[in-house]
């Protein structure tokens, strides 16, 4: 496992990875069996006429360049990319996406401006949002925020860290609905650390009901604490590892009366603690209820072991992964099919978003899977992305969960792109 930085990609990766996916890499047994008198000048020759079989598709930083492009044309008049309904954090993830690329940084004049405007959303508390999603707002901001290397955000980072720090699920935590005429007064309090609800983070604000804590938005708020800098051992995510540790279907070390033993993850406790999955639910020939695990929180599940400090050989880690490898599919999120068949492309992006920072943390690049087949993941995301962008540069989905936007999904590509281009530096195709 490693630590995510800004990497810059040179022309020797990209071609590498063109090689690879044209099924013209030179294999480590072809390279011992050629003559010692082969010269390297030779061996390049033929690795750039392999290269140049290749479409201009399979070259990961030519698509974040088009992306990038794409998301440009996007910025409106005030700096940000999200409108006045929209949540700020379309604008941060779209600033993500530029600072992570060596072309752009934050003293760029359509960055900066960008960066004002995501600015012009933080409020007295710390937090950076507008009325509603508080928590997700201010964590993807936070990470990029972070992005920037030279400290100059570093007081509006901290004010934002110390907010998320409060909305933490623990018997500190100060309730919202606290009111004699409140219906849902109550609901929020968490009296140990036995309770479902205890270590997570939830939307804030009010947005659903009395208010519960997802994975999703503790996979977002677990970057945001690492990302600024935040370690393992602190007791914020010391408490959010014993929250996503419920949500895992492990047994072993699952303690909630749903948990199977597939080692994946599913969504939440929901707002009854009883637990909740949008790949649904079933019953064991016990009768006992069980809830479905899929990809996108899989792979947010694996990202917070990590972050967390969990070791690869951790029994959690392990099943998890395990999980990873017997559902490998990148042509939809795996296991929203079981649920429901139509919902398979349901957050398919986010999906592709959250696997890419996982894999590149898990520090693995090629993965056998359960049926004995090796997969480079880089390559394989590569190519189903390329297969998938649209012909002004951008990428977009279905409606669900906002994918219909191409602002949304191609940050979430373009950032993906560029976890794969930070693994390939570290790790070469071979």
């Amino acid at each position: 496992m490693k630590t995510i930085t800004k990497r810059s990609v040179n022309c020797l990766v990209v071609s590498a990875l063109s090689v690879s996916i044209g099924g013209w890499a030179l294999s480590n047994a072809r390279a011992e069996t050629q003559p010692a008198q082969v010269t390297a000048q030779a061996a390049a020759q033929e690795t750039a006429q392999a290269a140049a079989q290749v479409t201009a598709q399979a070259d990961p930083q030519g698509l974040v360049d088009s992306g990038l492009a794409f998301l440009k044309t996007q910025q409106l008049p005030d700096g940000g990319w999200a409108s006045e309904r929209q949540p700020p954090a379309i604008t941060a993830l779209v600033l993500r996406s530029f600072v992570r690329d060596t072309a752009y940084t934050a003293d760029t004049d359509f960055v900066k401006k960008g960066f004002d405007r995501l600015l012009q959303f933080q409020l007295d508390d710390g937090g950076i949002y507008k009325d509603l999603l508080a928590n997700y707002n201010t964590a993807i901001s936070i990470s990029t925020l972070s992005q920037v290397k030279d400290g100059r955000y570093q007081t509006q980072i901290a004010k934002a860290v110390a907010y998320l720090r409060r909305l933490q699920w623990t018997p500190e935590t100060r309730p919202e609905f606290t009111g004699q005429n409140e219906s849902a007064a109550g609901q929020q309090v968490v009296k140990d650390d036995k309770d479902p609800f205890f270590g997570g983070w939830g939307y804030g604000g009010r947005s659903r009901g009395a208010g519960r804590p997802d994975l999703s938005n503790v996979q977002m708020t677990i970057d945001a604490l690492r990302d600024a800098g935040v370690p393992p051992t602190d007791p914020a995510m010391r408490n959010a590892l014993a929250f996503v540790s419920r949500l895992q279907n492990f047994s072993e070390t699952n303690d909630q009366p749903w948990a199977g033993n597939d080692g994946g993850f599913v969504y939440g406790p929901s707002d009854n603690r009883l637990g909740e999955s949008f790949a649904g639910e079933s019953v064991d020939a016990a009768g006992t209820r069980r809830l479905r695990s899929y990809g996108s929180m899989t792979y947010a599940g694996l990202k917070s072991f990590i972050y967390a400090g969990l070791s690869k050989e951790d029994p959690r880690v392990v099943a998890a992964f395990g999980w990873i490898t017997a559902n490998w599919t990148l042509t939809e999120n795996p296991g929203m099919r079981a649920g429901n068949p139509d919902n398979a492309q349901h957050g398919l992006y986010y999906f592709y978003h959250t696997l890419a920072r996982t894999l590149n943390e898990y520090d693995q690049p090629i993965l056998t899977l359960s049926d004995g087949r090796t997969v480079d993941w880089r390559v394989e995301l590569v190519n189903q992305l390329a297969s998938l962008q649209q012909p002004d540069g951008s990428w977009r989905g279905e409606k669900k969960w906002m994918e219909d936007s191409p602002v949304i999904v191609t940050s979430y590509v373009v950032n993906a792109l560029q976890d794969v281009l930070a693994d390939l530096k570290q790790h070469p195709p071979k």
